[in-house]
């Protein structure tokens, strides 16, 4: 009965506005940020996540204030970054890069589980965990995409409501031991196959005496809620009251179809067109000699987007998009500043103009070199891309 409650106090949750597209509920919880007021974070790439919970836990944090990032490089020698969003999406991205990797978490790539970790629980990781993914997805960075759609469905239903299944289970060993059970044909062999098991199940308190076949489906279920479920309930709580900054869970449960593609994996929609897109074309005035060297290279920029995606899809788009704002998706709530694309003229000093691509992250702005030939535009565009740091000038 206290199941069927909470099912029908749930389910009148999300009639409500469940056809809201998600980036104008990202943008109405993006209202509470102060920009007049920052959090800093100081960040080394090689440690990405230390960095990222020195700064959550900090007692001067507030997720309202903007996030303010300034990275170290490997040597520790500080990078001249003043922090107007290309730092502070780089961050993200690492970040819940640096999260699907943690000890935090367990299970397939994209569908992953909270695993149970001591030292995690004692340093209050978990509900930083949650935090950052709610922080990330207000404050411009880009979405998680890697929970299972059993966690994803304890945060929207409670995890009173969970229906774990085999593929959650993370320890293989214990895996094939469950499969096992669930394939067992006769009672001897459902017998034969979990005495092995006795030890587990006692400690799991799932340990009871079988009385036909057919109860190896509540014995497998039970196994599963304890393994994925209740095991790491700790956890579970304390990285879902992290989700509470800002008042993502609220709108998680709300509208739980518009953030499923964004806590879930989910295939990526990436192209050509859609960078091409992204980004506004500043040219020069018309009839001016600017003007027609910008005109030749929009050409090769679009062809080097199209080859791109035809040579390597969507990885190497990915690596473009990162280089111009610092974020290798496009956000969910979007891009503020738009992307834009400028062009690299010879100076008023007479300097030679740069045959390399610079990118302004902080206003999310692309400068293409001016070249004459295609092949020398992604000559010069691949040496950039695979030969930067970070964001800021190839």
């Amino acid at each position: 009965m206290h199941q069927a409650i909470l099912a029908s106090l749930q389910s009148e949750r999300r009639t409500t506005g469940c056809s809201v597209p998600v980036r104008d509920i990202l943008q109405d919880l993006a209202t509470q940020i102060n920009h007049q007021k920052k959090c800093k974070f100081n960040i080394n790439r090689s440690s990405v996540l230390d960095g990222a919970i020195r700064g959550f836990k900090r007692g001067t944090y507030n997720p309202c204030h903007t996030i303010s990032v300034r990275f170290s490089d490997d040597m520790g020698v500080a990078e001249e970054a003043v922090d107007l969003g290309g730092p502070r999406r780089e961050f993200l991205r690492l970040l819940m890069d640096a999260l699907s990797k943690s000890q935090m978490f367990e299970g397939e790539e994209g569908k992953m589980n909270l695993a149970f970790d001591s030292n995690a629980m004692r340093e209050d990781r978990y509900l930083v965990a949650g935090r950052a993914i709610a922080v990330s997805l207000v404050h411009g960075g880009p979405p998680a995409r890697f929970l299972s759609p059993t966690l994803f469905s304890c945060l929207v239903e409670g995890p009173e409501m969970a229906k774990p299944v085999l593929e959650d289970v993370a320890d293989s060993d214990l895996h094939e031991k469950i499969k096992r059970v669930m394939e067992c044909e006769t009672f001897e062999d459902l017998l034969a196959t979990t005495a092995p098991l006795e030890e587990y199940l006692a400690n799991a308190g799932c340990l009871r005496q079988l009385r036909s076949l057919e109860d190896k489906y509540l014995l497998a279920e039970d196994i599963l809620m304890f393994q994925v479920i209740h095991r790491v309930r700790g956890p579970f709580e304390r990285f879902r009251d992290g989700l509470r900054s800002l008042g993502v869970l609220d709108k998680i449960q709300t509208h739980p179809e518009s953030f499923r593609p964004l806590l879930c994996w989910s295939p990526t929609t990436l192209t050509a067109d859609l960078i091409d897109s992204l980004f506004t074309i500043r040219l020069s005035p018309v009839g001016s000699n600017r003007r027609q060297a910008e005109e030749m290279v929009v050409p090769f920029w679009r062809d080097y987007l199209a080859d791109a995606e035809d040579q390597e899809g969507t990885q190497k788009l990915e690596t473009i998009l990162a280089f111009a704002t610092g974020a290798s998706a496009v956000p969910p709530i979007g891009f503020s500043p738009q992307p834009s694309i400028e062009f690299l003229h010879q100076e008023h000093d007479g300097g030679n103009p740069s045959k390399l691509p610079i990118a302004n992250t902080c206003i999310n702005c692309l400068k293409l070199p001016l070249h004459t030939s295609y092949d020398d535009f992604q000559e010069n565009m691949d040496f950039a891309l695979g030969n930067t740091h970070g964001f800021g000038i190839a």
